[in-house]
This record gives structure tokens, C-alpha cells and sequence, in this order.
């Protein structure tokens, strides 16, 4: 480092993989440095089994200490194959290349480099605090696990956020060696659970057992002590150990704890490893991020002018990335946490949803580390030989859609008094000649004071039925096969504000505005938007009347499916959500409350659109704030509406306050759709940051979703179908090109292709 002092003294808290590597690699790079590593614990003390090791970790350590690296490879047991058992039946997929040791002797490998350094280990030693540490050390790394004591003291400045999860699980050890890593699942009278196990070494193999809270307190494993708990799983899991037993080492039921810092440096002091951050045991993260971390702190110590700096760009460098990864052990504990809806899924289709659980993983990256498994898993599906799963049809009553895509509802704000123009023909008909399955209206008001904005469209008067008349027959003739559904809505007290470009959910002047009306008269900001009314029984019934005549006209215009949005904070989603309904009359306060006006809307439209025609709902599964919409509610809004003649559940997410706080992230919604899909066996729609093809495909097959609605791609690409479709070499019935547009099914050549091959090689 530019200007270091030479001799830097340099505090590690914590002897795990992580602090020790740093410090060996601190000391590599310069020996003057004054390394001294601080581990409670005996040098064999260590909790655990097996670690598992990603290429990409292997390479970075290869790179940084080839030492290391040479011995750890004399270590390694390694597999490629993942088994996942269900039900009796064991399904392979191979490829997946995996490389694992023993948490003990990848401990004693970095013990020995760092005493062959001259890295100071004092084990069974308390460290003292971090901040007196600092007074006599240059750099403080706080290596000190999930229970960090250097966070916890300087809670202040990292500002942790600790989220403990709903599974009890528990690390055992079995004395021989799986041949894959095995995923298995036990039915119990109990309730559901499952063990996760790979090998570590010629003879021996990591067991974790792993349920839901409520499971584990009902089989009475919450009373049992380590020896007991070991013989329990042994005896829960007797087919996958093939008799033999278990064993812990200071094993005992945790919940795991997702760890999450605002900062991760303060003064001299920085933290790495579970200190900073924790990912889920499910994705194997916890000791390639330490030793992901200890590589890029030391490497941002070297290059980098001062501490402070280094600091500062180790934080930069590392952030990202943990987060992502962050993101996919949540999707993968989750995943555990929801097993039990899993379970009758078809086997195949259960492993491939198991195997793409994090998001990771996917349709097309499984399809190049196994073809065969993931070819069995297309068949089991239905999918036609050489047919990508997107391009499989799905029947919704009498309306069979040609393939699984949707463009979303988006809303244009280009319509003038609610009459839809050539620009909506346009949008919409080029969307319809790109390939689409179904095409989506924007959110059409019911009624003048039901629109957004003044640009917003509307189905409430003989000249806008026209107009959307002949958009739908454009679609119909132009495109044969493309279904085109319109969703109509009715904003609520998110009404009367500017076009989205002259400021999103800003108010109209005064003298431009309508009046608002609303489930309860709470505007969707204070001091900022219009207090709507309160609707009485009459304003419903009035509200109820405008859908109903708004789907008339829908049907007459020649509307292939209906869709009722009761999301997004709009007049629909107000009365659902509780932070927008704080009625006390017999529409608020209890879901089923909340539930009943939404109910009335929806059987009013129901009763006029035809019968042969199918109908959906969007809602907003979750309020993304707190006391709002719980993803357990959203579920009973689901039902609710399935049990009412709802053909399938959109299923979107938040819009309802202002200041919500999604989880944003690729496919940050489709969990959502996933819970009720397979709670309630309902079709449902999924929607949110779903942006290639090979995200549809893995949805489509892991039985999260059965359609994949796009919005932001159609308006980066209209012909994003048809364009996949090519991508994945596909010219069947599921995606074809309209007849003046079939020269261009071939991507357009760019550059020389016929120059003159080299002849010679010059050295």
C-alpha cells in the first residue's frame, strides 16, 4: 500500500477460514507487518463438518497464495452430481461440479501457513474489545462470526438489521461418503422435512436436517438434547444413511439469521465474513464469502494510496456482490421454508424446481450442464420435441394462448378524454405482431373521475368503445392466434395527477383536478395529494354499476380476456390493503371485510362478460410496508377470488403507499406468484423484473408460474417473442412471424465475414 508505514500492526478477531486467510495473506505480501489472530477456542475446536468451495473461490486463492492452494487440492473430494429424492424416487442431475473438505482440516491448512508466515495465532484467548484494539493496531479485522461482539459494540456506526428465519436445522456429520450432494425430503406425521448432505472426505459426508419451527416443536424435537436429536434424524432419514447413524459435534437447533450491515468499516476497524454479512447454508456461501471477503480487503490494501481508502473500496467492491448473493440465499431459504407446497408436484418437475430455487441456476444453464436431465424435465411438462417451454400453449377456458408470454398492462397516458388513438394502435397492434401470447391494455378507467391522469383511457363512452374496437380487430386480423385482453380499474386516491412525465403521482392544479373517492379518506400522501371521499354505500353501488357497464362494452368491443386490477393502491387494492382501508362498517377492518367490495365488483363483471371468456385478477400481494397486505393474506385474496370464477391471479406487488420499501432484484415479485400457484393450485401470472427468456423458461418448468407478463422489455423491444423464439432456434406454431415480416426471422449479418484467412503466424 502507497505510503503504509512499514511494520503495520494489524488485530484479527476471530480464527475462522476468513480472518485466518487475511492474515496470511497480509503477512505474504509483507513480512515486516505484525499480524496476531485472536480465536477463543482450541486450534481443533471447530463446529460443522464440510465446507464447500466454488471454482471461482479456488481460482482467486490459486491466484493470491498458491501455497494454499496446493494443498487444499490435495484435499478436495469432488462431484458433479446433485440427487434429489421425492417420494421414494431418486432423480440425477450431473454437471454441477462441486469441490468440499473438512471444516477441520481447511482450519488446520491455514493454521500452518500462518505460523510458516510468522502470523501470531493465540488460541483459547478472549480478544479484547475492537475499540482497544485499535489503539495500538493500524488495521482491526473483526472476523467474529454471526454473533459478531465488534458489530454488536459498534452497532452505532454499522447499523446491523437481523432477520431470523422460520426453520430449525441442525449440522450432523454420517461416517461414509454420499457420492452426490442429496436432497431429501421426509413426509412425517409431523409435517415436512428435509436433509441436505454431501461428501467432505473419502469417508464422510455433512447431514443437515432442516424443518419448519412449527414442525420441529410438534415432533418434540425442541425438547431433545444433541444425542437425542442425532438418533431422531438417523431414524427420520434411515433410507437416505442406509441404516447407519449420525453424529453432532456441540450440535444443536438453530434458526438461521440473515445479517445485514449499513457499513462495514468504522475507523481502523473493519468487518468481514458473517460479521458483515450471512447467506443461507442452502446456496453453500458462508466460508467462500469470508475468504471472497479476506481476498478483496488485502487486495484493496495493496493497491490503494491509505487505509481509509482501501477501506472504502474493499466495501465498494464487495458489496455488490455479497448482496446478490445475499438475494439468492433468500430465494433459497424461502424456497425450504415453503417446501410443504411443493410436495405433489411432479417429481421431475419438483427436482428441476428445487435445482433453479435461488434463481441461479436456470433452464438454459441446466440444459448445458445436463441435456438429459433437463430434456425429461420439458417431456414431463408437455413441452413438444425441440419446443422451449415458453412457447407451450395454455388454456384459459374457451381461450387457448398460443405460447406463455404476456405483455403487461403500461400505462400510456396518451388518450385524449379517454378515447384511445393511433398511438394505442399502434403500441398495441406492433406488440400483438410481435409474438406475444396475449396483449394487454393499459388499465382502463371506468369512469372520468376513475382515471389517473388526463391521458389516462377509459370504456365509459360510445366514442372510446369505438376506438378500442378497432384496436382489438387490428390485433385479430393482422395478428391471428394473439389474444388482446384489456384490464380495467378505477384509480381511487391515487386519481387527478399529472401525466407520469410531467411528474409521477404529482397532483393537477386546481383548476384541472376532479374529486377523489376512496375505500377511506386518507390521501395517498398528506399534504401533497387530494383527501378523497369516503365512499358510501350509494358512491359503491355507483362504482359497481361503471365496471359492469365498462365490461359490456368490453365484450362488445371484442375483448378475448378481462382483467380486474385490484392493485397498486387503485380503488380496488385500497379496500383490500389495510393501510389504505380504515373503514368501520362492513367493508374494512377484517380481510374478509376488506375482501367484500372488491367481491361485489368482481361478480358484477363477472355475470356480464361471457361466459366462454376468461377473467383475471391483479393484485398486490404484498404492501412492502409495514401493518400492510401480508404474503399469508394474499393467499386468502387469491382464494377468494378463485372461488368467485377468477381464471387466474396477477400477481404483482406494492404501489399501495409511498413509502414502501421493495425488495427489489431479478424476479424480485415471481415468489409471490409461486406461493399462491402451488398453495392453491390457481394459474397465476407472474410479473416483476423477469427479463430474458431463459427466466420464463425456468419459471414456466419449476411450476412457479403458468404465464410470464413483461412489461419494460416490450417497450425496450416489441418483437421481444418473436425474437426469442429465434434466439433459442424455434420456428414452430407457438411464435410465428407475421408474412411481411418473415425476412426478417434471421438476425441481420454485421461485419466481413469473407475475409482472407491468415496464412502465416509471425512469432
Amino acid at each position: 500500500m502507497a505510503g503504509e508505514v512499514a511494520g503495520m500492526r494489524v488485530a484479527v478477531i476471530g480464527g475462522g477460514p476468513g480472518g485466518l486467510y487475511a492474515a496470511a495473506l497480509l503477512k505474504r505480501l509483507d513480512p515486516t507487518r505484525t499480524v496476531t489472530v485472536w480465536e477463543r477456542n482450541a486450534p481443533d475446536d471447530t463446529f460443522g463438518f464440510g465446507v464447500v468451495l466454488s471454482d471461482e473461490t479456488l481460482g482467486g486463492i490459486q491466484h493470491a497464495d498458491p501455497a494454499v492452494y496446493a494443498a487444499l487440492q490435495e484435499e478436495f473430494v469432488r462431484w458433479d452430481d446433485i440427487d434429489v429424492v421425492h417420494r421414494g424416487r431418486t432423480l440425477t442431475s450431473g454437471g454441477h461440479g462441486f469441490a468440499a473438505l473438512g471444516r477441520r482440516r481447511l482450519l488446520q491448512i491455514l493454521h500452518e501457513r500462518c505460523r510458516s508466515l510468522g502470523v501470531e495465532l493465540r488460541f483459547g484467548t478472549e480478544a479484547p474489545p475492537a475499540a482497544e484494539l485499535a489503539l495500538e493496531h493500524d488495521l482491526v479485522i473483526a472476523a467474529d462470526g454471526v454473533h459478531s461482539a465488534t458489530r454488536t459494540a459498534h452497532a452505532d456506526v454499522f447499523a446491523p438489521r437481523i432477520t431470523t428465519h422460520r426453520c430449525r436445522y441442525i449440522w450432523l456429520s454420517a461416517d461414509f461418503a454420499f457420492d452426490a450432494f442429496r436432497f431429501e425430503i421426509a413426509e412425517t406425521e409431523h409435517g415436512v422435512m428435509q436433509l441436505h448432505g454431501y461428501p467432505y472426505a473419502a469417508g464422510a459426508s455433512t447431514v443437515i436436517v432442516e424443518m419448519r419451527e412449527e414442525v420441529w416443536r410438534a415432533a418434540g424435537l425442541d425438547a431433545c438434547d444433541e444425542q437425542e436429536s442425532t438418533e431422531r434424524c438417523a431414524k427420520i432419514f434411515a433410507d437416505a444413511l442406509d441404516g447407519r447413524s449420525l453424529r453432532g459435534n456441540n450440535s444443536s437447533w438453530t434458526a438461521f439469521r440473515t445479517v445485514v450491515n449499513d457499513r462495514w468499516s468504522h475507523g481502523g476497524t473493519v468487518l468481514i465474513g458473517d460479521a458483515a454479512h450471512t447467506a443461507h447454508f442452502s446456496i453453500g456461501s458462508g466460508t467462500k464469502l469470508a475468504v471472497e471477503d479476506a481476498l478483496a480487503l488485502v487486495a484493496c490494501i495493496e493497491e490503494q494510496p491509505d487505509l481509509p481508502t482501501a477501506l472504502v473500496a474493499y466495501e465498494s467492491e464487495r458489496r455488490p456482490v455479497v448482496a446478490s448473493t445475499q438475494r439468492a440465499a433468500q430465494a433459497s431459504l424461502e424456497w425450504f421454508e415453503q417446501l410443504e407446497t411443493y410436495t405433489d408436484q411432479q417429481p421431475r418437475q419438483f427436482a428441476f424446481n428445487l435445482l433453479t430455487r435461488s434463481r441461479r441456476v436456470t433452464h438454459d444453464n441446466l440444459r448445458l450442464r445436463d441435456p438429459a436431465f433437463t430434456a425429461s424435465v420439458e417431456r414431463a411438462f408437455g413441452c413438444e420435441p425441440d419446443t422451449p417451454p415458453m412457447f407451450t400453449p395454455f388454456r384459459l377456458r374457451d381461450l387457448t394462448l398460443r405460447n406463455r408470454i404476456v405483455v403487461s398492462p403500461m400505462d400510456m397516458y396518451s388518450a385524449t378524454d379517454g378515447v384511445p388513438g393511433d398511438f394505442h394502435l399502434v403500441h398495441l397492434g406492433a406488440r400483438a405482431l410481435g409474438g406475444a401470447g396475449l396483449v394487454m391494455t393499459e388499465m382502463v378507467c371506468v369512469s372520468p373521475e376513475g382515471r389517473i391522469t388526463p391521458g389516462c383511457a377509459g370504456l365509459y363512452t360510445p366514442e372510446q368503445a369505438t376506438a378500442w374496437r378497432r384496436i382489438a380487430n387490428f390485433v385479430h386480423t393482422q395478428s391471428p392466434g394473439t389474444a388482446i385482453g384489456i384490464q380495467l380499474g378505477h384509480s381511487g386516491r391515487k386519481g387527478s395527477t399529472r401525466l407520469m412525465w410531467e411528474g409521477i403521482d404529482q397532483p393537477l392544479p386546481a383548476d384541472e383536478s376532479w374529486p377523489l373517492s376512496a375505500a377511506s379518506p386518507l390521501p395517498y400522501r398528506e399534504g401533497i395529494n387530494q383527501t378523497p371521499h369516503e365512499l358510501d354505500r350509494t358512491g359503491l353501488i355507483d362504482i359497481r354499476e361503471q365496471f359492469a357497464a365498462a365490461a359490456w362494452r368490453a365484450a362488445r368491443c371484442g375483448f378475448d380476456l378481462l382483467e380486474l386490477h385490484c392493485a397498486h393502491g387503485y380503488l380496488l387494492s385500497g379496500f383490500l390493503s389495510p393501510l389504505a382501508n380504515r373503514r368501520t362498517d362492513g367493508y374494512g377492518g377484517s380481510l374478509a371485510a376488506r375482501l367484500r367490495f372488491p367481491l361485489e365488483v368482481f361478480d358484477a363483471v363477472r355475470d356480464i362478460w361471457p361466459d366462454d371468456r376468461p377473467m383475471t385478477v391483479r393484485i398486490s400481494a404484498t404492501d412492502w410496508a409495514p401493518g400492510g397486505t401480508t404474503p399469508e393474506e394474499a393467499v386468502e385474496i387469491a382464494r377468494a377470488f378463485a372461488a368467485h370464477g377468477a381464471d387466474a391471479i396477477d400477481v404483482s406487488t406494492g404501489q399501495v403507499v409511498p413509502d414502501e420499501q421493495p425488495a427489489y432484484g431479478r424476479s424480485y415479485q415471481t415468489p409471490y406468484a409461486d406461493r399462491i400457484r402451488n398453495t392453491l393450485d390457481v394459474p397465476v401470472i407472474a410479473v416483476g423484473a423477469i427479463s430474458s427468456w431463459d427466466d420464463v423458461n425456468s419459471l414456466l418448468l419449476a411450476g412457479r408460474s403458468d404465464l410470464c407478463a413483461l412489461a419494460r422489455p416490450h417497450l425496450h423491444d416489441p418483437n421481444w417473442t418473436l425474437h426469442a423464439a429465434a434466439d433459442q432456434d424455434y420456428k414452430g406454431p407457438g411464435a410465428p412471424w407475421p408474412l411481411p415480416y418473415q425476412a426478417g426471422s434471421r438476425r441481420p449479418r454485421t461485419g466481413r465475414t469473407d475475409g482472407p484467412k491468415p496464412r502465416l503466424t509471425l512469432a
